[in-house]
């Protein structure tokens, strides 16, 4: 299959094989937030964080996920200033996109991930988590709450068409 960077869900929707699990990745300067869902696709759980070193390290672990769980799509949240424009960060995101396309046969696409961060430590806060468990799982936690806008948004438009 020749993989493809989607810039909408709508467009990523027809690409996706069915039945199968979608990973989404919430990319940091340190760490990158994993969280895979079900086959289903209803809802995301957050299963780990990859310490970022080099890129071809960083993406063989990914890669490695992939083929453990059998992943059908990949999601980046893409990190938006709150009027809508790309900053640095943004196009950060785009170029591990473009990098980690070439290495994976699923389709990529992104999602708005404004707030999500800010999602994910409320939630952590609210479960009263102690700060420095908060600090070991805000990035996959975040990355879940990414994947889960995305799922929602599957689940919308497969109950529309």
């Amino acid at each position: 299959m020749t993989n493809t960077i989607f810039e909408t869900i709508e467009d990523l929707a027809p690409n996706l094989a069915p039945m199968t699990a979608l990973m989404g990745l919430d990319l940091g300067t340190k760490t990158i937030g994993v969280a895979v869902s079900d086959g289903l696709r209803t809802v995301a759980t957050p299963i780990e964080t990859v310490k970022r070193k080099k890129f071809g390290v960083d993406a063989q672990r990914l890669v490695t996920l992939l083929n453990e769980r059998a992943i059908g799509g990949i999601i980046l949240g893409l990190p938006r200033n709150m009027d809508g424009s790309e900053g640095p960060r943004a196009q950060s995101t785009r170029a591990f996109a473009r990098n980690l396309a070439p290495l994976v046969s699923v389709p990529i696409g992104f999602w708005d991930e404004r707030l999500s961060t800010v999602a994910a430590e409320r939630a952590l806060l609210e479960a009263d988590t102690s700060r420095k468990r908060r600090a070991e799982v805000i990035d996959h936690v975040a990355a879940s709450y990414i994947l889960q806008g995305v799922l929602d948004r599957l689940n919308h438009l497969g109950s529309t068409t």
